[in-house]
């Protein structure tokens, strides 16, 4: 039985997304006259912030760019690529650089706030947490947080597909220029994506019009029953 917390089931909702993510694909030209509006952006954040993380860390942040003199620094270190500038909107996913105990503590004491307070189990997991990720070396860490921050473009890619905003997940950057840029490192963070938001030129893209091509089903998806 569905809890009294649950959204109702709406196929049709889900037939809408589906139809959505067949439309959406990585946009090569983007129109640089027609920017996104503002409320779409906050929806599209609001679902990367909704996102799941291990432990609910949270160990990534979202920097919105959309500062043009900004991104005409930032398109270089991206290999030139066309859309960073041409969108109205640039998202650098960027993960910690590693999980120390101030930021453990620090989730865990808001998580305990929002909730009236802490648990046994929850005391007891932070415990765990404590010993076994401040104890381990810190690009395995960040690497665990960058792949919390992947759950977040993944969900930032559909979101925008839903608002029928055009975007390209990007990891052709430096990321260590891309740092420096907007100086990510001074706040603990590495950047791992990018991605620019905006609308499709579509008179100007190769590819625009060629069907999307995805694996069949039967080869991509097994059944263990």
């Amino acid at each position: 039985m569905r809890s009294a917390s649950s959204p109702p089931s709406n196929p049709d909702t889900m037939t809408e997304l589906q139809n959505k993510l067949q439309w959406r694909y990585a946009t090569k030209k983007m129109d640089p006259s027609k920017a996104v509006p503002q409320e779409k952006v906050d929806r599209i954040l609001e679902a990367v912030r909704l996102a799941p993380s291990s432990s609910g860390l949270q160990p990534y942040e979202v920097i919105v760019v959309t500062s043009a003199a900004v991104r005409e620094q930032i398109k270089p270190v991206a290999y030139g690529q066309a859309q960073i500038t041409e969108g109205s909107h640039l998202l650098v996913f960027a993960a910690w650089d590693n999980y120390t105990a101030d930021r453990i503590n620090q989730m865990f004491d808001y998580t305990n706030a929002q909730r009236g307070g802490s648990t046994e189990s929850g005391d007891a997991y932070r415990k765990n947490l404590l010993a076994n990720y401040t104890a381990r070396d810190p690009q395995i860490n960040f690497e665990h947080a960058a792949r919390q921050a992947y759950i977040g473009l993944g969900v930032a890619l559909v979101a925008a597909a839903f608002e029928e905003v055009d975007s390209t997940p990007m990891e052709g950057f430096d990321p260590k220029a891309l740092d420096q840029l907007l100086n990510l490192s001074e706040r603990g963070l590495r950047s791992v994506a990018i991605m620019p938001l905006g609308y499709r030129e579509a008179d100007k893209d190769w590819l625009v019009n060629l069907p999307k091509v995805r694996r069949p089903s039967a080869e991509f998806v097994t059944q263990v029953n």
